[in-house]
Order: C-alpha cells, then sequence, then structure tokens
C-alpha cells in the first residue's frame, strides 16, 4: 500500500475514483492525498471523499454510476440509499470501444499471414482465478474447437504471453494468432463471425467492440457479469457449466445469422 500511494502521489493526481472494492485501495489514495470517489464498503467509508451506496445489478451499471458520481454535474444528483431506480440514467446498451485504423490494420495484416479469411470463429478458451477453488474455465473448448474445424470453419485463438502451450491444448488445431496489442486483439474479435468465451477479460473485450460473443459461465454470477451488449448472449448459469450440446446450438445459430 505504502509504494502504491507513493506512485499515486507521484502522478500529482488531486481526485480519483475508485472502480475496486478493496481497503487497500481506498487506503493507497488516502494516504497519496488524492480526493477518491467509490464505493463504501469492507469499512473504508471514512476514507474516501464521497461515498456511493452500492447497488445490485450489473458491474457496468456499478460502475456508471460511479462515473455520474464523478461528472461535472454530480451535485444534481441524489446519492442517498433511497433514490428511485428510475431516475438513474441507464448505461448505453452499446459501450462502443473504439478501434483505430492502425488496431484493424494490425489485426487484418495478422489473420492474412496465417491464412485466415473472413467467417473465422475466435475461441477463448483460458480464464484468470478461480471461484471457490474451482477454474472459471469450461472444459469443452476442446471438443468444440474439434467440431467446428470439421465442419469447416476456420478457428482461431489469440494467448496472450505466456499462454502458448495452454491455449493451444484447450483449442486443439487451431490457428493460435502472434503476440497482439490489446486494440488489434479487440479488432479480431469484432470481425469474428462469432466469439466464444469463458467469463474473462476477452469475454468483455469481445462485448465492448460489439463482436456476436458467447459467454459461458458455470460458477461465476451472470447477473453481474455476463457480457454487455445487444449481441452478446450466454449459456449456462451458476449451478454448473452447460452440455456441450448446449453451446454447439447456440453457437450454430449465432453463425447461421452471420452467414
Amino acid at each position: 500500500v505504502v509504494a502504491q500511494s507513493r506512485a499515486l502521489a507521484a502522478s500529482g493526481a488531486q481526485r480519483g475514483v475508485l472502480f475496486t472494492n478493496s481497503f487497500g485501495s481506498a487506503l493507497a489514495m488516502r494516504l497519496a492525498g488524492i480526493a477518491a470517489v467509490g464505493y463504501g464498503h469492507e469499512g473504508r467509508s471514512i476514507l474516501l471523499a464521497r461515498r456511493v451506496p452500492r447497488a445490485g445489478g450489473h458491474e457496468v451499471e456499478s460502475f456508471w454510476r460511479l462515473a455520474l458520481a464523478t461528472s461535472g454535474d454530480d451535485a444534481a444528483w441524489d446519492f442517498g440509499v433511497g433514490l428511485p431506480a428510475r431516475r438513474w440514467p441507464r448505461p448505453p446498451r452499446r459501450l462502443g470501444l473504439q478501434l483505430t485504423d492502425l488496431h484493424r490494420a494490425t489485426a487484418s495484416a495478422a489473420l492474412a499471414s496465417a491464412g485466415v479469411g473472413p467467417g473465422y470463429v475466435v475461441l477463448c478458451p483460458l480464464a484468470v482465478g478461480t471461484i471457490g477453488g474451482r477454474s472459471k474455465a469450461w472444459p469443452g473448448f476442446p471438443l468444440i474447437a474439434r467440431e467446428l474445424q470439421a465442419a469447416g470453419r476456420r478457428v482461431v485463438a489469440c494467448p496472450g504471453p505466456g499462454e502458448e502451450a495452454a491455449t493451444a491444448a484447450a483449442v486443439p488445431g487451431a490457428m493460435l494468432l502472434p503476440a497482439l496489442g490489446l486494440g488489434a486483439y479487440a479488432a479480431v474479435l469484432a470481425g469474428a463471425a462469432a466469439v466464444l468465451a469463458n467469463d474473462s477479460g476477452p469475454m468483455h473485450l469481445a462485448a465492448a467492440v460489439d463482436a456476436p460473443v458467447i459467454g459461458v459461465f458455470g460458477l461465476g454470477e451472470p447477473r453481474r457479469t455476463r457480457p454487455w451488449g445487444p449481441r452478446a448472449s450466454i449459456v449456462g448459469g451458476t449451478s454448473g457449466w452447460p452440455e456441450p450440446s448446449l453451446v454447439r446450438d447456440l453457437l450454430a445459430a449465432r453463425l447461421e445469422r452471420a452467414s
């Protein structure tokens, strides 16, 4: 915390927004002399310049409230617990993450170099972290990868640094693109006929660029962390992993709409 607070103080910032939930992140901002806005829980309310009551719902909605609390007109908002939900402006249905021409050109060059044309499917088989000691990665990706290729689909995966071996094992036969920057990776996702991903960062990145993404859930809470966007959907829930046949049918329907 001390090292983090020194780095924050060196930035010269006077105000901050805490999207994190931990006590330590709030303490680091306070020690750095930064007036922070954030959710008041885990006993950290005393450390915040402004406490926003946490509400249920999706994480995007939670972050949206924090954005409202730090907007230039935030004095007009009553952040009391009794505020009716209907008075809160809703987040946009599309996140609208913008891609640059360079992002698209880099993605196109990587795909062309790998011999991948239109109609490809991106699989995102890895997921960082566990829930209840269990991996967040759906074990059915190898089967889906083989079935897609048997049907003539090009399957693409984009492993991060050090993830090459794990990705190759999870999606056998898939074309593994070389390491890409986040923007180029997002452009690869945006150009896919479909994206199948765990409850993970790539799933949310795909939704942010309006890719046709399906999120596979079995341990997490879709109510809070489902992919946000009109072209995003989920399969599974909190009670266990979905059967491969269910995932296969949903993916096939998505690909049929894309063709």
